[in-house]
């Protein structure tokens, strides 16, 4: 084929060269135009990061500020109720205790919900971590055991409303089973916990009465008289006493009346420790 270069315009003959190259050459020319094509919009890009430097650092910010929002939507999930603030949370402290809220729900005596900002068992800090010893002293003696707690700090107009809520039985017998809110309960100072010991099904060993039990089965200081009768078994009594045990570990006391319900210390020395919970 023969063409006229004279005649023909820059890019006429331009295409002109390339159509006469031989095939290798081609290809050659095409890379190269490629690679330079992709330079270009590299440099591009390079070029508009340099002067707008504020592009590149507000996209750092946005993943920065992603990534915080999602741990504050974390922290957000679990709020500590108002009173509560310099208690502790007693599954932050050990996972591995289970909790049974029983006053944030109806199974309770009252039969009706009384806590109803408070999700979890909070207790003071010290009083938490003995707790955690006593868990770790009964994964000791039954590695498959574990602690269940049903009830930590309380606030005092809770504690109100379960005293008014029993107002038909004489007080002397109404203080076996609930503290006078007049007087504050060691709950009231979260320095009480209501507990219990699950097998490894997680099912509460059977303590002859359930937790709450009104009736006086479930004194500890008549368990020899329910034996006699035959009314608590030698099982019943020795899961009871697994559960003194543990807490006595720690320096826990259980109460006359109530099998589940342990002080970390004596109403004089809460008040003297700590803050009561309105």
């Amino acid at each position: 084929m023969y063409f006229n270069f004279r005649s023909e315009s820059c890019i006429d003959k331009i295409f002109c060269y390339f159509w006469m190259m031989k095939k290798f050459e081609k290809q050659f020319i095409v890379s190269l135009l490629l690679l330079l094509v992709i330079s270009c919009n590299r440099s591009d890009v390079l070029n508009t990061e340099k002067t707008n430097p504020e592009s590149t650092a507000q996209k750092e910010v946005e993943v920065n500020s992603n990534e915080l929002e999602s741990q504050v939507q974390e922290d957000q999930l679990v709020v500590v109720p108002k009173g509560m603030e310099s208690l502790v949370d007693i599954q932050k402290v050990d996972p591995s205790i289970l909790v049974e809220l029983k006053y944030a729900t109806e199974d309770n005596f009252m039969k009706r919900v009384l806590y109803h900002d408070i999700k979890q068992v909070y207790l003071q800090k010290d009083v938490a971590e003995r707790l955690s010893k006593c868990q770790t002293y009964l994964k000791k003696l039954h590695p498959e055991y574990t602690l269940l707690v049903y009830d930590g700090a309380r606030p005092l107009h809770v504690q109100q409303q379960m005293w008014d809520g029993l107002d038909t039985i004489p007080v002397v017998e109404r203080t076996k089973f609930v503290s006078n809110p007049a007087n504050g309960s060691i709950h009231n100072y979260g320095a009480a916990v209501d507990l219990t010991i699950c097998d490894e099904n997680k099912i509460p060993l059977d303590m002859g009465a359930g937790y709450d039990d009104i009736r006086k089965i479930a004194y500890p200081r008549l368990e020899a008289q329910f034996l006699a009768s035959g009314e608590l078994t030698e099982k019943h009594i020795e899961n009871r006493e697994l559960l003194r045990t543990v807490m006595a570990s720690q320096k826990f006391t259980n109460i006359a009346t109530e099998w589940w319900h342990f002080n970390a210390c004596s109403r004089v020395k809460a008040k003297e420790l700590y803050a009561i919970i309105q």
